[in-house]
């Protein structure tokens, strides 16, 4: 299958590649679209016109084309170092991959490097003229991107110095994002805090500052150490007008942050408010009052569950926002800001507005004069405690990307950015730096609850981790009005989280002086950083606390999940510790407790009424679902489904997507982009009147059910009434609904959920659907209650029993009692199984254990087939102790392993007596097992087992030894076939049109399925008197390949084994060889052909070995020769 590989396009979407992309896959058939660092491809090819999925069933009728692979070329020299690999992963595709078209994407100007998209899809299509030119023109931008490259890393590279004002953990988290850039030398904050102070490399705070930032330390800073550029972090500085002295004093280096005009937006709230209205941006309704008697009045004048907030149009430290229940309240609140003057002159203008309901989210824009690019949205925690309890505080954690914020959503807020920057333009105050907009997600959408004009704290700490071009060059770029030119990206399948660490007591009186302990062990796990804030380095050396909000540590993962754990991980760490030994530090427990437990995300598809969805809407309402209805799209333009869309509210994506033209896999690929454009993520079918297409299915294998009207498998693929009316005609005396997965097999997905009724006399197929319907809801709800964990789901509901775990036990403790012995007393219901080996008799100094590990293979296939348990439980012992033997080993204790898809209590129990019954005719004692159900893992009826024995030899009777030419080699014979070959044998069976079954052809047992069952003979009671005795010098196991295989293993290099006494073949094996038609030699490296164990003995033991052996129970004994100078394994002696 061919491949089209997208890479390094991060958040672009450029037309011309997206339509390569798409004719690739519908006019050359490429199959599969691959988007490497590149986020937004994928869903952008979804959309129209494209209607692309990036795992496509291509069905052209024509010669495979080549793959694809379109690389964009970085804008600059930063992002190429950072990112070599791809480049150089490029330039190998283009000197040694045949098979491969590449093209490169140049942002700058909007093309293809070389050609264009003509040229592309000329070269996909086998034009080997158009894929050369591409390759020339590639290898020589490439070529370019090097010589750059090599300049800056020479002696003259560039080397900036920037100034960081500001002192707490957003100013830290700013300095380091910076340092990273290989344009930046070095990064002084000013006047920094104790984790800036030691961060070493490029950071360091600004010397002789007195831990000032005022405009004129700022200044003169500047032209102390000849920065490029000034980050300004508080608020403070804009406001007073440090970008405007900073261009009046030095016109040529960058200052990145509003002019006092521009920062206008967060000085005066009244002003924002107006603003917001007059450019129709979406904000709450609102006065401005500058006469307290007039406020007053106005709130009056409201309605009693009209509920306002009252805020300080000015700069209040972040505590000018009263939040107000009742009309008193507001009054008193009012009068708090106006009359008392509880904020100064910030409360000289008082703004009061509506209180509006939903998710607050923190949205930080990079702006650069004429545009905005949005961050991930990030949500903070005010409240100082749990639970969103106690005093607000300036930010006691965060976490981003915030999951409340949707694709669509973070468009719809990008745009409302974009449009503010715009419009600041348009009134002479152009706004550079960092927009902070709070915003509110209402039912009727985002609206901006303020706007600050700078990096939020703590987002600040949540957001730049995720960063993943250099910001450095996204600040020039803001400072220069080319940000367009910028692709700012940040990290694909990447989440951070930020707690905050806070000295207690905060925000109110707290101590201060604090040791800070445990900084460098939580700095040393992998994906956390710890951001200072309030902190300074004391003369001890010794970090200190020496503010309120103290640190800030920031985790990331690959979730949310992963990112918290890490973050806490990190706080564990750290402690403050006051001068009489005390815990001083205060963190919340619960950061981002509502976005890990956030509500599932559903989508509708639907083309009737439907009538199911009302139920589900309800369960959302009343909280009995854990969920969310956020789209519902209809292939038809009249569905009475869309209305009830439309009635959840504008927050609900309704959408009815036109199939006119289109084929099936493109109209699924639209609905999809609507989907993932509103955030769903569990699809339902609910009344849809469309077959889905394989792409479709596959994207959304697990997250898509649907309803059938009857009890699947029953008349699948049937629809409405003459589903009813089959339940009929086939006489059912039950039928139900039921909710499946969707696959590409219409109906045949895994089922889910199944509702019954019952088949009465005299319904018609209008009677039933007047039953089932009613059904449908209530099966809906809880399929979904199942996926989004609304309900406990128990290992039952999975497919493992523990009840009947728990059986088995009760069952096969009887069993493993019998094989007690001397060492262990063969309990169960322990975490492990112990062993005494004194109590054995064993002198542990002088004691060697050997281990053994083996399975029965596809022996089992018989016994499953048969139903006849028990032997293989032998077969599992035998195939473990029988190599212990081989090493002179006692078999002292055995373990089981049983794995199985559903836990059958009589089959297992059967398997678990026969493997007690190997460890009573071992000698050795069960001391423990593991039995394993995993639905999963194991179709119905199947099992598979593990055996795992541990034996013990005197140190000086490990065999073998002293094994030499001139030793005799005797054999003893085998039950039959063992438990090797039989891949071998089910095929011959198959071949001869045989069942296991059938009457035995080879002896008198019963079916062939009987005599192959016979279990594999165990030699332990036979061979451990000799070893005692000392009359063995070898032993050889006989199993998968033969006597001639395995006798080696146990002999001395030089020697070799002439045999000449092999007894015939047994019958089974004789059977087996004609079946077969190999010859000897292969029978004997395939089969162990009668013999199963061999000895090797000195000739002068021989009369003693067969006395002790026939004492044993061993009738026949085999001379079958003796061994030789040489290698290998001779026998002269015919089989027949």
């Amino acid at each position: 299958m061919s491949t089209a590989t997208v890479l390094g396009f991060g958040a672009r979407t450029p037309q011309r590649v997206l339509d390569v992309l798409s004719r690739a896959v519908t006019d050359h058939g490429v199959v599969s679209i691959d988007a490497q660092r590149s986020q937004n491809v994928e869903l952008a090819l979804c959309e129209a016109p494209y209607r692309v999925f990036a795992e496509n069933d291509s069905q052209l009728e024509k010669k495979e084309p080549p793959n694809v692979l379109i690389y964009c070329l970085p804008t600059s020299v930063t992002e190429y170092l950072g990112f070599s690999q791809e480049a150089s992963a490029v330039r190998s595709k283009l000197l040694n991959d045949n098979n491969t078209v590449v093209a490169l994407y140049d942002p700058k100007s909007d093309g293809i490097v070389g050609g264009d998209s003509t040229l592309v899809l000329s070269a996909i299509g086998g034009d080997a003229v158009a894929k050369s030119t591409l390759a020339a023109a590639s290898l020589s931008s490439l070529s370019q991107l090097d010589q750059l490259a090599a300049a800056q890393l020479g002696p003259e590279k560039r080397q900036d110095v920037v100034i960081v004002v500001g002192s707490g953990g957003r100013e830290h988290a700013l300095a380091v994002a910076l340092a990273k850039s290989p344009l930046v030398g070095s990064v002084i904050c000013c006047p920094g805090n104790g984790g800036t102070a030691v961060e070493g490399g490029k950071i360091s705070n600004a010397s002789d500052v007195d831990g000032k930032q005022d405009n004129n330390t700022v200044l003169a800073l500047v032209k102390r150490v000849g920065a490029a550029m000034v980050v300004v972090g508080p608020e403070a500085p804009l406001v007073d007008g440090l970008v405007d002295e900073m261009a009046a004093a030095f016109p040529d280096v960058r200052v990145f942050g509003p002019t006092k005009a521009a920062a206008e937006l967060e000085a005066s709230k009244a002003f924002t408010k107006d603003f917001l209205q007059e450019h129709g941006i979406p904000t709450a309704k609102y006065r401005n009052f500058t006469d307290a008697a007039e406020a007053i009045a106005y709130v009056e004048s409201l309605d009693e569950n009209d509920r306002q907030v009252v805020k300080a149009s000015g700069l209040a430290a972040g505590k000018g926002v009263l939040l107000p229940t009742t009309k008193e309240e507001t009054i008193a609140a009012v009068k708090e800001i106006m009359s008392d003057r509880a904020f100064g002159a910030a409360g000289d203008t008082c703004v009061i507005e509506s209180f509006m309901k939903g998710p607050e989210a923190s949205c930080l824009a990079f702006c650069d004069g004429n545009t905005a690019v949005l961050m991930p949205a990030a949500q903070d925690h005010k409240r100082a405690l749990d639970n969103d309890e106690g005093l607000n505080t300036g930010g006691m954690g965060a976490y981003a990307p915030a999951p409340c914020v949707t694709p669509d959503l973070q468009k719809e807020i990008e745009a409302m950015c974009i449009k503010t920057v715009e419009k600041m333009a348009e009134r002479g105050t152009p706004y550079v730096g960092v927009l902070y907009a709070g915003m509110m997600l209402t039912p009727d959408g985002p609206s901006v609850l303020e706007f600050n004009c700078r990096f939020g704290d703590p987002e600040t700490q949540v957001v730049l981790p995720l960063l993943e071009t250099d910001l450095y060059e996204v600040l020039m770029a803001c400072c220069d009005g080319t940000l367009q030119s910028v692709d700012v990206r940040f990290k694909e399948n990447t989440a951070a989280a930020t707690i905050v660490c806070a000295a207690k007591g905060y925000p109110e009186s707290y101590p201060k002086g604090m040791a800070i302990e445990g900084l460098d062990a939580a700095n040393a796990i992998e994906n956390v950083k710890v951001y200072h804030a309030g902190t300074k380095v004391a003369e001890d050396d010794v970090t200190r606390c020496s503010g309120g909000r103290v640190l800030a540590v920031t985790g990331l993962g690959k979730n949310l999940k992963y990112a918290l754990q890490a973050a806490y991980q990190g706080v564990s760490l750290l402690d403050f510790i006051g001068s009489e030994g005390e815990h001083l530090m205060h963190f919340r427990t619960d950061i981002a407790k509502g976005a890990k437990h956030k509500k599932l995300r559903l989508g509708v598809l639907g083309s009737t009424r439907g009538t199911a969805l009302i139920p589900i809407i309800e369960a959302c309402a009343s909280g009995e679902l854990h969920a969310e209805i956020v789209a519902v799209v209809s292939n038809k333009k009249s569905a009475p489904i869309l209305e009830k869309g439309r009635a959840l509210g504008v927050t609900v994506t309704t959408k009815f997507i036109s199939s006119k033209g289109l084929s099936r896999a493109q109209y699924d690929a639209e609905c999809t982009a609507t989907l993932l454009g509103a955030g769903v993520e569990f699809v339902l079918l609910i009344g849809y009147m469309r077959i889905l297409s394989k792409p479709f299915t596959d994207f959304w294998a697990g997250r898509c059910i649907n309803v059938h009207p009857s009890l699947l498998p029953k008349h699948a693929g049937g629809m409405d009434l003459a589903v009813h009316q089959a339940v009929l005609d086939a006489g059912e005396e039950e039928t139900g609904c039921t909710i499946h997965q969707v696959t590409e097999a219409v109906d045949g997905g895994p089922i889910v959920i199944q509702k019954k009724v019952k088949v009465e006399a005299g319904d018609t197929a209008e009677s039933l659907k007047a039953k089932v319907q009613p059904l449908e809801g209530p099966a809906f709800i809880e399929a979904i209650r199942m996926q989004c964990g609304g309900e406990t789901i128990s290992y039952a509901d999975a497919g493992v029993s523990i009840d009947a775990g728990n059986q088995l036990i009760d069952l096969i403790k009887p069993a493993c009692k019998a094989t007690r012995r001397a060492g262990c007393d063969a309990d169960l219901g322990g975490f492990g199984g112990l062993f005494d080996l004194a109590a054995a008799g064993y002198d542990s100094a002088n004691t060697v254990l050997i281990g053994a590990t083996d399975g029965v293979g596809t022996k089992l296939r018989i016994a499953q087939s048969m139903k006849k348990h028990e032997s293989v439980g032998i077969d599992l012992v035998a195939m473990c102790v029988n190599d212990l033997i081989v090493a002179g080993g006692e078999p002292l204790f055995f373990l089981d392993y049983y794995a199985t898809g559903q836990l059958h209590v009589e089959e297992a129990a059967a398997v678990v007596r026969g493997i007690a019954e190997g460890c009573v005719q071992a000698g050795c004692g069960l001391i423990g097992g593991e039995t394993a159900e995993m639905p999963s893992m194991y179709a119905p009826g199947d099992y598979d087992l593990a055996g795992f024995s541990v034996g013990a030899v005197h140190r000086d009777r490990i065999l073998p030894q002293g094994v030499c030419a001139g030793d005799t080699l005797l054999g003893l014979p085998s039950s039959g076939i063992h438990s090797n070959g039989f891949s071998l044998v089910r095929k011959l069976i198959a071949k001869e049109g045989l069942e296991f079954e059938s009457p035995c052809p080879w002896d008198d047992a019963p079916t062939i399925g009987d005599s192959l069952l016979t279990p594999t003979k165990i030699y332990v009671k036979s061979c451990l008197p000799l070893i005692k005795g000392g009359l063995l010098k070898g032993l050889a196991h006989i199993t998968g390949g033969g006597l001639v295989e395995n006798l080696p293993r146990s002999l001395p290099s030089g020697v070799g084994a002439e045999i000449s006494g092999h007894p015939s073949l047994p019958s089974v094996f004789k059977w087996m060889q004609n079946a077969s038609g190999l010859d000897d030699n292969e029978m004997l490296r395939t089969l162990n052909c009668g013999i199963g164990m061999v000895l090797i003995l000195d000739i002068s033991n021989v009369a003693a070995a067969k006395q002790l052996l026939n004492e044993a129970g061993e009738v026949i004994v085999y001379d079958l020769g003796a061994l030789v100078e040489g290698e290998g394994v001779t026998v002269t002696t015919k089989l027949a």
